[in-house]
């Protein structure tokens, strides 16, 4: 091959890389409602259990607990997508006496699809709880971590 000819076949070769590149960018973001959404509510659900186990709470299951999730980024004038701190979901479920409650959760969401949650007091008790046996300890679903699903 000549120079010419390696040229244009290079530069043939980086301007497909590109192309697939924006497209690849272009794609479904990896922050969305639905997928928020999927990962709060079961997410909740198994730390609710949790809590109820600490306090000595028999029969509270994940499924009992029915949770669902309704999220929004921002307000009516933001896209639904993308990471940031300003993710708002209200969580419905039955609580420990089999009451449905909604709660308005606060979410923090990373780039890397992670995120950090937080709860209101009145509906999920403070930072720490009184455990079975008499000791404070940390409170499950007070704040707690969680990853959106890679696969969803």
């Amino acid at each position: 091959m000549n120079r010419t000819r390696i040229l244009k076949v290079g530069l043939s070769l980086a301007a497909a890389a590109a192309a697939i590149t924006a497209t690849t960018a272009a794609g479904s973001p990896d922050v969305t409602k639905v997928r928020v959404e999927r990962a709060l509510a079961p997410t909740f659900a198994n730390l609710y259990v949790q809590r109820a186990h600490i306090l000595g709470i028999p029969g509270i299951t994940v499924t009992g607990i029915a949770p669902s999730a309704k999220c929004d980024r921002g307000g009516p004038k933001v896209a639904d997508v993308g990471s940031g701190a300003d993710w708002i979901c209200k969580i419905t479920f039955h609580d420990d006496h089999n009451k449905v409650q909604t709660g308005k959760f606060e979410l923090q969401i990373k780039a890397d699809s992670s995120y950090v949650a937080g709860g209101p007091s009145k509906l999920i008790g403070q930072a720490t709880i009184t455990d079975k046996t008499g000791k404070d300890v940390p409170n499950p679903v007070f704040e707690f971590d969680g990853a959106l699903n890679p696969n969803s």
